[in-house]
């Protein structure tokens, strides 16, 4: 008895340092909230007492209405904007996400809460890829060589026999900021946009990217330089082989969001006279995780060592 005592002593103990380590505001718990500081606690501590469950003010019981309603107006704290960003669909973090062993996990969404610049004509293309090449400069005098996410999008044709479409849609994302949708199809490639695919400097990242360049040569004659698959670099920084990294895989491991990839979109008619708000998020997002996941991979150590043979294997996987 008395040794079950001291085990609800601690508990109590523990439970209010964990409660008195927030910082708390002045605006109210909602229900699940607290559920989830129950949850913390419970996972925080270990005891062979059996769990009680926390009386709810809403519960029948058979006490006067008097004392229902006072527990009725008790006033909820709230968790701290800073503990409630760390479950936010858009919190951000340039460190890998630590995932629990053996458990499969239902991950918030990806999402991308900066600004999508739509463009569709030469000139709007144009004048996004100026602005692009502004924040590029801007960053290489602070940082040197500036990384940005790249993808294509393009309309299937789903019969055998039938080329693939051209090249419908390029989207270029630097930073959480602000991701660009060029509507290529309608716009060509201008100069503006071409002397940023063409310079050296500038790293292009994106999974199968070499794929991606490829088809843009073929497509409207223009070199992509300077590009990086993350599924090399991810087999660099993680070990284990070259495994089959999707963009949607590689997002789960490294930042533990789930990247949608829905068919109705994907597989969608990217040559529509103008895009979908749905068709924009898409894109967005997939130069957005490109970005993201690349700088996450950067910030880790080598898992193997850089040799000769594996840098000839991606120069290979680039220029077929």
């Amino acid at each position: 008895m008395e040794e079950k005592s001291q085990s609800l002593e601690n508990k109590s103990k523990s439970k209010k340092t964990i409660l008195s380590e927030l910082e708390l505001d002045d605006e109210p718990f909602t229900e699940e909230d607290l559920q989830a500081i129950e949850a913390a606690f419970e996972a925080a501590t270990s005891s062979s007492l059996p769990k009680k469950r926390r009386p709810s003010p809403y519960d029948d019981s058979d006490g006067d209405d008097k004392t229902q309603q006072h527990h009725c107006r008790i006033a909820r704290r709230r968790l701290p904007s800073s503990v409630l960003a760390l479950q936010h669909p858009n919190a951000f973090s340039l460190s890998p996400c630590r995932q629990a062993a053996n458990i499969r996990m239902r991950y918030p969404v990806m999402k991308f809460g900066g600004q999508i610049t739509y463009s569709r004509t030469a000139v709007q293309v144009e004048k996004a890829a100026m602005e692009v090449l502004k924040i590029i400069e801007a960053k290489e005098k602070q940082a040197g060589q500036t990384a940005v996410g790249f993808d294509i999008e393009w309309r299937p044709t789903f019969q055998r026999g039938v080329p693939p479409r051209k090249a419908a849609v390029m989207q270029i994302c630097v930073d959480t900021s602000c991701c660009h949708v060029m509507h290529i199809v309608h716009s060509g490639i201008p100069q503006s946009l071409q002397l940023l695919l063409e310079d050296a400097s500038i790293l292009k990242v994106g999974l199968g990217i070499a794929g991606d360049s490829v088809k843009v040569f073929k497509d409207y004659n223009v070199s992509t330089k300077a590009v990086e698959d993350l599924k090399y670099l991810a087999k660099r920084k993680l070990g284990g082989g070259l495994q089959n990294w999707g963009l949607a895989s590689l997002t789960e491991k490294l930042i533990c969001k789930q990247l949608l990839k829905p068919n109705k979109i994907r597989l969608g008619n990217w040559e529509a006279k103008f895009l979908s708000k749905e068709q924009l998020e898409y894109a967005a997002i997939d130069a957005f995780t490109s970005w993201h996941l690349y700088e996450v991979l950067k910030s880790l150590p080598n898992a193997e060592k850089v040799t000769p043979d594996n840098q000839s294997e991606e120069l290979q996987a680039v220029s077929s």
